[in-house]
């Protein structure tokens, strides 16, 4: 009995023990993390000497509970120390040893994200040592790994160090696109000090390019943050800058003031006891990291000798195992129960999802035969529209009645393309909308866009500029409606929040290969503007601000929405800057494709028109709108045919029994019986003569169904005269 009564206290005690050695372990990490945030607060200080010593410190710690994260994490600090720029001594192969050792620690405990960052050093020391290669080598592998990790925070710090690697080559126009991108820029331990950075190298990349406003209004940006938290490394650069900067700008008297302060501030930094202070503290900090490695090595093979005397410990911890192991059954036995009826309840929700499903599924049924309705409906007065629009400019009008008439088709083009626009938004959530890539021409999408949007610039007064990067040739491959619908939307925007202002429209060419270019399109204005709060959401559907803008100003709220989601399929994403008060700017980027000479010259040679003149076909016309049919007749006349003319699917049938007609054009939805079933009845007597559907086609029309019926092409209404004129060729010869 009194064994049994000992065991059970040796047990407790071992129990006791491991308590105490978690809490002291907490306790020591605690005190790990607040070294490095010290470490941290030096750098920025320019103290190298007091964050050696911390890094030391941290170390020690580290050692005391194989806290090897955090070791890892020193080594990666004490390299970035070497590779600072306030840090004199750069030594390459010294920072290298410091990273090989962190790097074999990240592999071990499998610490990806510190490894990513580990790459990052690598490339930013290949940097500075001009091996630019190896850099950009490191910084694919870190990309690939932050990719994964998907932190806005830590992709962002990636691009300024990009920036890094770009300013140094030279690459200044790059490197100033990354330190944009790279903003707001975030850390744990230094956020406002890599603000500052991003402004002081924004500077020396705008030095670089000879545009010193921008220089300097960077420089001043990082000298203020260096004030406000007294970062010395900083205030000595940036001043430095605002020197060079003025004197480039013929200010002689503020280059002097700034060249002042920046000798005052230097002095006051690497002064002779400060340089021999560091200098110490670095030979220490190296002394120690060697002899922490030999004390590695004989400990690892220490640690081999002590297993004979730890398997007395497993014996003593494998009983305080049993008893934790009968403890885990008992709230296993528990926990079964508890899962027994949580299950139950998992079937009584599921149910209920289920129903809910049902429900959704109904809703989006009723959502597509509305959409199919009001599609029909919509496409049948457009079809007046344009066609009509068509026939007056193939009468000579005036060249001021011209350009009205031109913007009018265009106009009727888009709301064309925004019915479509509307059956879109629906096929990207179902994933069926796909990228149409055909030959365009970008300057005349442009100037088409801009064109049909003078009436509205006028009615607020504001001025339209277009830009169009010179290098950008005649033609490229892209998807001419949905480039359309993206400009138009965003300019039509933008003129109609701005009032006696600009709107700017700018494409320049960012990178170039010999099959492709990368053009970034900017849309600009300085209207009212959008809060910082409106930003986080102004891209969801039916979002426009507020209840008063949308009285003032009115529309659907779509607009956004549309762009962004067409954007998304064009493999492109949409940046927004804008400031209340002072206007917007929307900027996105495409890659298109060059297109061949040889491809040029096949499609100038197609885009001639159809000529139906030379026979006169007799057409039978089957219409029940009285407008459309004035219209096509005319359309049809334009080309000597003649037309009869049907109002419904009766009289169809009996024009198509009594005449002969070289070919049928059917609408289909008409009153009496509807054109499907009028062409199923005349192909029981005539099999010969073509019929072409001309219909506003909807979505459960099926082009193939069509043709099973009898039909012999589609043509949907409204239609572009010239494609009409070509498929009736195509089918009569």
């Amino acid at each position: 009995m009194v064994c049994k009564v000992r065991h059970i206290f040796y047990v407790l005690f071992a129990l006791f023990s491991i308590a105490s050695q978690a809490q002291s372990k907490d306790n020591i990490k605690d005190s790990i993390e607040r070294a490095f945030v010290d470490v941290y607060e030096f750098k920025k200080k320019a103290s190298i000497n007091s964050a050696l010593e911390q890094l030391t410190n941290i170390l020690d710690l580290s050692d005391t509970i194989q806290d090897q994260k955090s070791k890892a994490r020193a080594y990666m600090l004490r390299a970035e120390l070497g590779i600072e720029e306030n840090y004199n001594s750069f030594d390459p192969i010294e920072i290298e040893s410091y990273l090989v050792r962190a790097k074999k620690i990240q592999e071990e405990i499998n610490d990806s994200l510190g490894l990513g960052y580990n790459y990052v050093l690598r490339a930013l020391t290949a940097t500075r040592n001009t091996s630019y290669s190896n850099a950009d080598n490191y910084f694919t592998k870190a990309e690939v790994i932050f990719d994964r990790y998907q932190s806005t925070d830590d992709i962002n710090k990636l691009k300024y160090y990009r920036g890094l690697f770009y300013l140094s080559q030279g690459l200044n126009t790059r490197a100033i696109e990354r330190f944009e991108n790279s903003l707001p820029i975030n850390d744990p331990y230094q956020p406002n000090y890599l603000r500052a950075k991003v402004h002081l190298n924004l500077a020396k990349a705008y030095k670089n390019t000879k545009k010193y406003e921008d220089a300097k209004l960077n420089a001043e940006t990082a000298l203020k943050i260096g004030n406000a938290y007294n970062f010395p490394m900083i205030k000595l650069q940036s001043t430095k800058i605002i020197s060079d900067t003025y004197a480039s700008l013929g200010d002689i008297e503020n280059a002097y003031l700034y060249q002042g302060s920046h000798i005052k501030i230097k002095d006051s930094i690497f002064n002779i006891q400060n340089m021999q202070s560091t200098a110490q503290a670095n030979a220490s900090f190296d002394n120690e990291f060697q002899k922490r490695h030999i004390k590695e090595l004989k400990r690892q093979n220490e640690d081999s000798n002590q297993k004979g005397k730890r398997n007395k410990l497993t014996s003593i911890l494998s009983s305080a195992l049993l008893i934790i192991i009968s403890l885990l059954t008992i709230s296993l036995y528990r926990n079964n129960q508890i899962k027994v009826k949580t299950n139950n309840l998992l079937l009584k929700k599921n149910s209920e999802l289920q129903l809910a499903k049902d429900n959704a599924e109904k809703a989006m049924k009723a959502k597509a035969q509305f959409l199919s309705t009001v599609t029909h409906e919509l496409r049948t007065p457009l079809y007046a529209v344009t066609g009509l629009t068509h026939l007056l400019l193939e009468e000579n009008p005036s060249e001021s009645q011209k350009e009205h008439l031109k913007s009018l088709k265009f106009s009727g083009d888009y709301l064309l393309t925004f019915i479509n626009d509307i059956l879109q938004v629906n096929k990207i959530e179902a994933r069926k909308l796909a990228v149409e890539k055909a030959p365009l021409q970008l300057k005349k999408v442009l100037n088409d866009v801009v064109n049909s949007l003078t009436q509205t610039s006028k009615e607020n007064n504001n001025r339209i500029i277009l830009n169009i990067d010179k290098d950008i040739p005649e033609k490229l491959v892209g998807d001419y409606l949905k480039m359309s619908q993206v400009f138009i939307n965003l300019i039509s925007n933008a003129l109609k929040f701005t009032k006696d202002g600009i709107v700017e429209i700018s494409a320049r060419i960012i990178e170039e290969s010999d099959t492709q270019q990368y053009i970034q399109f900017e849309i600009k204005d300085n209207g009212i503007g959008i809060s910082q709060e409106m930003q986080e959401n102004i891209f969801d559907s039916f979002s426009q601000g507020s209840v008063q803008i949308n009285r003032k100003y009115g529309g659907t709220g779509l607009g956004l929405t549309i762009v962004k989601s067409l954007l998304e399929l064009l493999e492109s994403d949409i940046q927004l800057e804008s400031k209340l008060g002072e206007g917007s700017a929307f900027r996105f980027a495409l890659t298109l494709d060059k297109l061949p000479p040889e491809v040029t010259d096949i499609v100038t040679a197609t885009q001639e028109k159809t000529d139906l003149k030379s026979r006169k076909f007799k057409v039978l016309l089957v219409e029940d709108n009285k407008i459309n049919q004035v219209i096509t007749k005319k359309i049809i006349a334009k080309q000597n045919m003649t037309c009869d003319i049907a109002d419904d699917g009766y009289q169809a049938i009996d024009f198509a029994r009594s005449n002969r007609y070289d070919f049928i054009l059917m609408d289909i939805h008409m009153p009496g019986i509807s054109g499907v079933e009028a062409t199923k009845e005349i192909r029981k007597f005539d099999v010969s003569t073509p019929i072409i559907a001309l219909t506003a086609i909807s979505l459960d029309d099926n082009k193939d169904d069509f043709l099973k019926d009898g039909f012999n092409e589609v043509i949907s209404k409204p239609f572009d005269p010239e494609i009409f004129y070509q498929k009736i060729s195509n089918i009569l010869t």
